[in-house]
């Protein structure tokens, strides 16, 4: 396990960069495009420099973005003692810096963790957490987001879905632009603005299955990671009963979806096909026969 979690690391610090690189290019791609379509060059470059811009604010400010969009809200050790004493374990076990600990205020039980890495890291977890887990289930799941933090998970998921997020909104530009662009329709190659529309349609699921690439993988290692720091019987019977107790959020957040360690939208067949988890009788199946 320590070396899968150390290649794990390196991976993910790889993929940080690699997935900056490709969301940049196929962003000014589109922008090439939209300058193509609309005879300005100028379009294109500041696509590049509003691309670049966006990386850096997400880099830097993504984990209180997502923090503000699911409501949740900074404690202290007096105000939940149960709880913030077993993240100072697991920190303390994992040999990582105590992070920032909040709580939100929902019935549904769930958690997250984010930050761009170890030294700014936050985890949270709902009241709904909080009261259906005994104390060793609820060190499990927050095992596993201190596994997403020592392992930079945090950093690549903060990246993937603020990327991604923005790409179907620069599709959803692009769209209008097509239809609306001020250079005279036999100006347009047909091959041209087929290719165009082709790749703003695809955009925003291009984006989708990047994340599904980064995401599903990495919960089944950080649920073997908290095993290791916790115990399987432990993490299963915290996974059962967040299957068991499962429903959806109230402050939903879709840019936020694959921070949580269940999925906190109402279930629905897209929301299934798309989803950013593996289910959690796979993951329960997956730490049993580990157990064999």
């Amino acid at each position: 396990m320590a070396v899968s979690m150390r290649r794990q690391i390196a991976q993910n610090k790889r993929n940080t960069i690699f997935i900056i690189i490709v969301f940049v290019a196929f962003i000014s791609l589109i922008g090439g495009i939209f300058a193509w379509l609309n005879g300005n060059v100028g379009i294109l470059f500041s696509f590049m420099a509003v691309s670049a811009i966006y990386v850096l604010i997400q880099y830097f400010l993504a984990d209180k973005l997502a923090i503000l969009g699911t409501g949740a809200h900074q404690i202290e050790k007096v105000e939940n003692p149960r709880y913030y004493k077993i993240i100072e374990g697991l920190a303390e076990d994992a040999n990582l810096p105590m992070p920032k600990v909040y709580i939100i205020e929902d019935s549904a039980p769930n958690a997250f963790a984010t930050g761009r890495d170890p030294q700014h890291a936050c985890v949270a977890a709902t009241t709904g957490l909080l009261e259906i887990m005994d104390d060793k289930e609820l060190r499990a799941v927050m095992g596993h987001e201190m596994s997403h933090v020592k392992n930079y998970d945090i950093r690549v998921g903060m990246i993937v879905f603020g990327l991604a997020a923005v790409v179907g909104l620069i599709s959803d530009m692009g769209l209008r632009m097509l239809f609306w662009s001020d250079r005279d329709e036999e100006d347009n190659s047909p091959i041209g603005v087929l290719f165009a529309l082709i790749t703003l349609i695809l955009a925003p699921f291009i984006a989708t299955l990047i994340k599904l690439a980064v995401s599903r993988q990495r919960e089944y290692l950080a649920d073997a990671s908290s095993a290791d720091m916790t115990s399987t019987d432990d993490m299963i019977s915290a996974l059962r009963k967040l299957d068991t107790h499962h429903r959806p959020m109230r402050q939903q957040n879709v840019a936020a979806e694959a921070l949580f360690i269940a999925g906190p939208l109402k279930k629905s067949v897209i929301s299934k096909l798309f989803a950013t988890h593996p289910p959690l009788e796979a993951r329960i199946e997956r730490l049993e026969n580990a157990k064999k």
